[in-house]
This record gives structure tokens, sequence and C-alpha cells, in this order.
């Protein structure tokens, strides 16, 4: 018995400390930016750092890794959300209805899995109703869009790149009991000066050059964009919106929201939130 009392004195258990960005471009992601600053004001040790993991990567040692004691959790982006929601031991209903999964948190030695992308489009639409809402993008962040939009919007059209993807986002829209079609890009681009919500759920915007992601129509007077990219210009998609005098939503105001989402989750007190908002403020100033 004197023995093992050394063993476990000698090897103590080690504490979780580590909060993970796991995604194909992770190290050039704000995330870091915003939470390790946050992190070392709380003094608790905790760090935060990013995994690049490219598309078709080793997901299956990534999954291991993340079972290592010293793990708290893992914000998920592009393009493993769908591979995070299957990952996960236990999700969350948005996780279940989206099949998309951007944080896996470790609770006794489960991963369970959210949607904060979820909670910061609810919670910046704010239960509006729109009559027509547009998703550029059929992806993770767009499937959190259509779940947060249902019972909300009079019907929702979606286009992507990839026609299958866009189906796939109808059907589930569909099931959900959603008005959801799908349209051609170009066609996505007629459509945007009647709709009431527009949806860039794609990364149109992070380059400088880039035009509006739906092109140059022009966008209803009541019309609202949400455009989920964040960068440290102004996209062009939020620069012609706010030109037209349009409402804008944009991706620092997701971003936020969504960091904001985590607090509880990770049983973080909530001081972290007013940390959380200076230094998003403090970024989007020096951008």
């Amino acid at each position: 018995m004197a023995l093992r009392e050394r063993c476990v004195m000698t090897n103590p258990p080690v504490a979780a400390s580590r909060l993970l960005l796991i995604g194909s471009a992770a190290s050039k992601a704000m995330s870091p930016g915003l939470w390790n600053p946050v992190l070392q004001q709380l003094g608790n040790g905790w760090t935060y750092e990013p995994w690049d993991v490219p598309a078709g990567g080793d997901l299956h040692t990534t999954k291991a890794r993340l079972q290592q004691p010293d793990i708290l959790a893992a914000n998920v982006t592009m393009p493993h959300k769908h591979w995070a929601a299957g990952a996960a031991d236990r999700v969350t209903a948005p996780v279940r209805l989206s099949g998309a999964c951007n944080l896996l948190v470790r609770e006794a030695g489960e991963l369970v899995g959210y949607n904060t992308d979820f909670t910061a489009v609810e919670m910046l639409l704010d239960g509006a109703a729109h009559r027509h809402a547009l998703l550029l993008g059929a992806g993770g962040a767009a499937r959190a869009a259509l779940i947060a939009l249902r019972g909300k919007a009079g019907a929702v059209s979606i286009t992507d790149q990839d026609p299958r993807a866009a189906k796939d986002l109808m059907d589930l829209g569909l099931e959900l009991g959603v008005d959801t079609r799908t349209v051609t890009w170009s066609s996505a681009q007629d459509l945007a000066a009647g709709v009431s919500l527009v949806v860039n759920a794609t990364p149109i915007g992070k380059d400088s050059s880039d035009a509006p992601a739906w092109g140059s129509a022009p966008l209803a007077p009541d019309a609202v964009l949400y455009d989920f990219v964040y960068a440290r210009h102004a996209t062009a998609s939020v620069a012609r919106a706010r030109g037209l005098g349009v409402r804008c939503i944009d991706g620092w105001d997701h971003l936020r929201e969504q960091a904001v989402a985590m607090v509880p989750l990770l049983g973080l007190d909530g001081r972290v939130r007013g940390l959380l908002q200076e230094r998003l403020q403090h970024l989007r100033e020096r951008s």
C-alpha cells in the first residue's frame, strides 16, 4: 500500500489545460489571438493552439490525440465539422439535426459535440421572421443557419458550387419542415435582390479582392446580410450591403457570439464574456 501511495504521489493526474482549433488552415485563424490573451489574464494556465489538419488528413489520429488527458476541448472549423459530429460520443440537438459540430468538449472521458455556430446565429438573428432566405454555401455554417431559421423563414433557397452539398442541405430542410429549394449560383445572384436574408456561408470575402458573394445585384430595403467571414478588412459583401443601407451581421459579430457561447460549456465564469468582447474589439480596431 505504501509503495502504491508513493507512486500516486510521484505521478499525479495530468491537468486538462489545452484548448485546440482543428481545421485545414487553423494556424491562420483569429481564434488563438482572441483566446490566448484572455486565458493569460485569467491565469488558469490554459492555452489555445491551432492544429492544421488538411482536407483528407488523418482524422483517426486526430481523434486519438483528442483523448490525451491534457486536452480540454477543441473548436472545429472547415472542412471538418461533419467529421466532428460523427466523432463525438454524445451530441446536442443542433448537432444531431444539422450533422455539423464545431466544438468537442471532453466530459467524463467522452467527447461531447456542440454547435456554437447555431447558438450565435440564433442570438444574432434574434428570432426575426424572414419571408425568403438565401444561403450561399451548404457546409457546416450554412447547416447551422438553416436549423436556426426553422419556423422563422417562409422559404429558403440554397446554392453551392457543389450541387450535391446543396441538395443534401435542401433534403435536411425538407425533413425539418422548411420550404427549401436549390438554385444555381447564377440564379442565386438574381434572387438576391428580392430576399429578406442573405447568408454568406462561403469563404468569399477572405481575400480583399473578392467581389460581394452574391455579385453586383442590389438588395431589398428590408434585407439583412449575415456574413460568416471575418477578416482584417471589411468584406466586399459587407461594404456593398452597408452602401445600400442594409443591416449587416458580420463575421466579427459571429465570432464574438460563438466565443461567448463557449464560456459556460468550458466551465468559465461570467467575467470571461467581458474579456472576450474587449479582446475582440482590440483585434477589430487593429485590423
